[in-house]
C-alpha cells in the first residue's frame, strides 16, 4: 500500500483515540500529540488501532519515529506494501 491508500485507514485509527480531531486540520509535519493535546496511553492506542486495521508489528523502539501524520504513513508503507486486511 502506498501512503495515499494508507491515510483514511490511519486516520480512521485516530479517530477512535481522537474523536474531535478534525483530520482536515492535521498538519501532517508536525507531532500528532502536540496537535491533537493526546497522552501517551492515546497514543500506544492509537498504534495499536493502526496494528489491528492493518495488521502491521509496530515494535516499541520504532515510536519515537512515529511522531508525525507524515512520517508514521512512511513508516507503513514501507512495512505494508500489499493491500489491507478484509
Amino acid at each position: 500500500m502506498n501512503e495515499l491508500e494508507l491515510k483514511p485507514i490511519v486516520l480512521g485509527a485516530l479517530r477512535r483515540v481522537a474523536p474531535e480531531a478534525d483530520p482536515s486540520r492535521i498538519d501532517p509535519k508536525e507531532s500528532l500529540r502536540d496537535q491533537l493535546d493526546i497522552d501517551s496511553m492515546d497514543f500506544l492506542n492509537f498504534l495499536i488501532a493502526i496494528h489491528e486495521a492493518l495488521g502491521v508489528d509496530i515494535p516499541e523502539a520504532d515510536y519515537p519515529r512515529l511522531s508525525t501524520l507524515q512520517a508514521i504513513l512512511e513508516y507503513l508503507a514501507q512495512k505494508k506494501p500489499g493491500p489491507a486486511p478484509s
